[in-house]
């Protein structure tokens, strides 16, 4: 508003300009960006500052359902509450309370368009930091700012104050003293990193700018965030936040890779790697958790991809550090549907699933394996044949080989054994009526040719046998046998790979014509018999 005022001839003549307060309405993706108070800060904005009502119920809600985004976007706000108080702004709650049904379609947009209808309805600007949001609003004849999320990749978080070049995962607890594990896959230490207990205020402070980051970096994702758990990817780091009612306390464990490994690295022999470059399809890459199994899957996805192979992944959450020609999908922003639609349609060479879990995990693998796309799935087992036994009851044990043909099982960070499997029809090891000849899924290492296992149903069960217990029991029997029908009166004893032959001594004239026949059966066999005159 513009006043004049005059006092006569000569008289200096005042002029009165009245600019009014500048009014803002931000919605709740700015606020759990935590962008707001930055932007007051900086002195972007000076003026009133509309919090609508529907902004705190939707926090609320996502609050009283133990989601991070909500105490996240209420620490912003009480942040807010401060700088008003030193007079950089106003704060006013305006607006009318939404319905529930507005709250439980916030996904959908209900919230946004009520806050952007207030901001239009009333002339003020509207902050956002959703792209679509401002787009609308800009539609509407609405001012908007669009604060694009931050994507700061110099910050140092105070997570990441616990790692050195040595720690593979950190261990945060209220009422606890922080703790690290600290080593190598395989081989580490548990060592305390401070004297001090944390506390709650602490560790939530830690939650919350965790959950913040990953909302505005580029290469953060919330993964999941339910009713006492929020899983987070950032950067490098997969950090698993827990939280009362689902634990009796505020958790942080914050896991990060020590190195980046190619495959060049494990020094795999040249058979196994012609293998895994020619004939393997259905990989499963198996061992105990913390043994490097996802390190080698990734290794694994770059190196195919490097031979000119299209190659994807399913994970959760997104932790493989891996070029951007490879495409990484989230299991957990998708239905099992439609990432086999997605995987079929856009047929890619190879698809790395790590891990392996749940009923509808398997399915997809062994759907995908079938029409045609090459697999690697991750997969927890302490021995190679557990893994092979998740999918035996889950398939019929003949579909075994065309679903997997290699298993590479892991110890420490290295490759211990790889396996490969096959289908006959034989008699199986240990059974003697050749009307017992079966099909039966032979487990065979892939670098000496050996057989390990074998996989054959018997009756209604399905038999899992390891041949080579089984196989050596029966040679060690059968060497016995001989050397009884060469000196029926000798009694036999086996050391290491040494057969003991104890013979009475009245016995000795008539061992020198049998000797012959004792040298054929060791060098048969392979072994060495030593002669004991007894009595």
């Amino acid at each position: 508003m513009h006043t004049s005022s005059h006092m006569g001839s000569g008289d200096l003549k005042v002029s009165y300009r009245y600019e009014p307060t500048p009014t803002y309405v931000p919605d709740t993706s700015v606020i759990v960006e935590g962008q707001l108070t930055k932007l007051v800060l900086e002195g972007k904005i000076r003026g009133q500052i509309v919090i609508h009502r529907a902004v705190l119920a939707e926090l609320e809600h996502q609050a009283n359902d133990g989601r991070a985004t909500g105490f996240a976007g209420l620490e912003e706000l009480r942040k807010l509450r401060r700088l008003a108080e030193q007079g950089l702004i106003d704060i006013t709650i305006a607006g009318e309370l939404p319905r529930y049904t507005d709250i439980a379609a916030a996904k959908e947009g209900a919230i946004d368009a009520i806050i952007r209808e207030y901001a239009y309805e009333n002339g003020a600007t509207l902050i956002t930091a959703d792209r679509v949001q401002a787009l609308v609003a800009e539609a509407m004849g609405v001012s908007v700012i669009y604060v694009k999320p931050s994507r700061d990749r110099e910050k140092r978080l105070a997570i990441e104050n616990f790692f050195d070049e040595n720690t593979l995962s950190v261990h945060l607890k209220e009422g606890a003293r922080p703790k690290a594990k600290q080593g190598r896959p395989g081989s580490w230490v548990l060592v305390e990193l401070d004297t001090k207990e944390l506390t709650r205020d602490e560790i939530e402070a830690l939650a919350h700018e965790i959950v913040e980051e990953a909302r505005s970096r580029e290469d953060g994702f919330i993964e999941i965030d339910r009713l006492g758990s929020t899983i987070v990817q950032l950067g490098s780091y997969r950090i698993v936040i827990t939280k009362p009612p689902l634990s009796e306390a505020w958790e942080i464990t914050a896991v990060k890779p020590l190195k980046k490994l190619r495959l060049e690295d494990y020094n795999l022999p040249a058979k196994i790697v012609k293998r895994l470059e020619e004939r393997a399809e259905g990989i499963l890459i198996a061992g105990a958790p913390g043994m490097g199994k996802t390190t080698f899957a990734q290794a694994l996805a770059e190196y195919y991809a490097s031979k000119g192979k299209v190659v994807k992944t399913i994970e959760s959450p997104r932790d493989m550090m891996l070029p951007p020609d490879i495409t990484q999908y989230s299991k957990n922003y998708a239905e099992v549907g439609e990432l086999h639609d997605i995987l079929l349609l856009s047929r890619p060479d190879y698809t790395v699933f790590d891990e392996l879990r749940t009923d509808e995990d398997f399915r997809l693998y062994v759907d995908l394996r079938l029409a045609g796309i090459g697999m690697i799935g991750v997969v927890h087992a302490t021995s190679p044949i557990d893994a092979i036994q998740r999918f035996i009851r889950r398939v019929d044990i003949g579909m075994l080989p065309s679903i997997i043909d290699t298993v590479l099982f892991l110890e420490d960070g290295n490759v211990k054994h790889v396996y490969e499997l096959r289908m006959t029809v034989k008699l199986p090891t240990g059974l003697r009526e050749a009307d017992l000849a079966r099909p039966v899924v032979e487990v065979v290492d892939a670098l000496t040719g050996d057989l390990a296992y074998e996989i054959y149903t018997f009756g209604e069960q399905t038999v899992i046998v390891p041949v080579r217990e089984v196989g050596a029991r029966e040679v060690d029997d059968k060497i016995r046998r001989l050397i009884e029908r060469v000196i029926p009166e000798a009694e036999v004893v086996k050391e290491g790979n040494t057969f003991i032959v104890n013979i009475p001594r009245t016995a000795s004239r008539a061992l020198m014509k049998k000797l012959k026949r004792l040298k054929r059966i060791e060098s048969k066999y392979n072994i060495t018999i030593r002669v004991n005159f007894v009595g």
